[in-house]
């Protein structure tokens, strides 16, 4: 690590009006920075307890009368909770249910059948993988056309590219608020503008923007999202997804996985499928409570910070990590294969370089975390309540060390 990089984010820590927070994370082991919060965030400290007392109280101690007590309603109630604190819903449009993928089909399949007479659904070859092969999917099971937007690798989608591939029979646009290699970050409000006028519905992946950057589902007007809590909402491996519907449309959608918890008057049991009233129709199967519990923990911490002052900070986290690129591995042949201005781009960045698959394997043995993205591409992510200026740092300066070690190998 350079001094002056040293320097600087001393300096930064000591400013940082959130840095109080980064000891409500565990940190163990021989990691000195991580750098891939955007895939997979720390637990807090708190949540081992609040696991034990679940175990002891509320499973060992109310058992079954517990779904009676609280965790029938929780899956909305938490829901309402990140709606308000994280993605700008009123309550009764959020709740937590599936996976990220299954909740993806869900709403995209039922809005297929909302805008039914349509023939078509866009979304970008960029986008994240699940999103696509989830909408080439639907496209097999349906008949619908699946029209592709090519968007520019180190940015992403813009509204200019969304007109120019939107038109009367768009059924459907899934589209990712943050893209996932680039971390570009999307102008919602003029996505939604577009789709409106050609009466398209807007399916919003926010999986790298949820608990990162401010989301404002209904003050955008957007129709459907779908978010992941164990990035920035730090629910640990495998946590449950987050679904929207916009209350406009919540009376007409119709999942295409029915099941009991998404039934009116699930414990009746009743012959014949009818869909509860509201956001609970989204469920399906029983909803996994005991994987609920991480988030509510990193929910305390993101409603003390707010939203804004996180997005504040991840700026100047990513700001600081391209200047320290900009000035250590430049020269080495990296380049930012990000937005520059921090208005398009996300909590993360990335860089590229030909030996960045290489360098991660070494880094990681180092205990400096980020990860790869091919081609080649080491991406940098920056979960703002847990991530020190110190530790980017650190990692920035590893990289740079690690390329130049491959550069005397190969003779580069």
């Amino acid at each position: 690590m350079t001094e002056a990089g040293s320097d600087r984010a001393r300096v930064l820590d000591a400013e940082d009006p959130l840095h109080h927070l980064v000891d409500e994370f565990v940190a163990g082991g021989d990691v000195i920075a991580y750098l891939d919060g955007n895939s997979l965030g720390r637990p807090t400290r708190n949540t081992a307890g609040r696991v034990r007392d679940f175990i002891d109280g509320e499973w060992g101690g109310r058992l079954i009368r517990g779904w009676d007590e609280s965790w029938f309603e929780l899956p909305l109630t938490l829901g309402d909770r990140i709606g308000e604190a994280v993605v700008g819903a009123a309550p009764g449009q959020t709740v937590v249910g599936d996976s990220t993928t299954v909740l993806l089909y869900k709403l995209a399949r039922a809005a297929w059948d909302l805008n039914q007479g349509r023939t078509e659904i866009v979304i970008d070859r960029d986008n994240f993988p699940t999103d696509r092969y989830l909408i080439e999917g639907i496209a097999a099971e349906t008949g619908a056309t699946v029209r592709w937007i090519d968007a520019e690798p180190r940015g992403g989608v813009t509204a200019d590219d969304l007109d120019a591939v939107v038109g009367e029979q768009t059924a459907l646009v899934v589209l990712s608020q943050v893209a996932y290699r680039s971390g570009h970050l999307l102008d919602v409000p003029a996505v939604v503008e577009v789709c409106r006028r050609h009466g398209a519905l807007l399916l919003l992946d926010i999986c790298h923007s949820a608990g990162a950057v401010e989301v404002g589902l209904d003050a955008w007007g957007v129709d459907l999202a779908v978010g992941c809590s164990y990035k920035y909402l730090n629910g640990g491996p495998g946590s449950p997804a987050v679904a929207y519907v916009a209350r406009r449309h919540l009376e007409r959608i119709r999942p295409p996985i029915w099941g009991w918890m998404g039934a009116a008057a699930s414990f009746e049991m009743v012959q014949g499928y009818t869909p509860a009233a509201g956001i609970r129709r989204i469920l399906s199967g029983t909803p996994p409570i005991y994987a609920m519990l991480p988030m509510m923990d990193m929910l305390d911490l993101i409603e003390s910070a707010t939203v804004p002052a996180i997005r504040a900070k991840s700026v100047t986290l990513t700001e600081f990590a391209i200047d320290l690129v900009d000035g250590q591995l430049a020269d080495l042949g990296v380049t930012v294969a990000s937005p520059r201005d921090p208005r398009r781009r996300g909590g993360h960045i990335t860089i590229d370089h030909p030996a960045a698959q290489a360098a991660t394997g070494r880094l990681w043995e180092r205990g400096v975390i980020p990860d790869f993205r091919h081609p080649n591409g080491i991406r940098l992510g920056f979960s703002p309540l847990s991530t020190t200026f110190g530790e980017v740092a650190v990692g920035i300066a590893a990289v740079g060390d690690e390329l130049r070690r491959a550069a005397e190998r190969t003779g580069m």
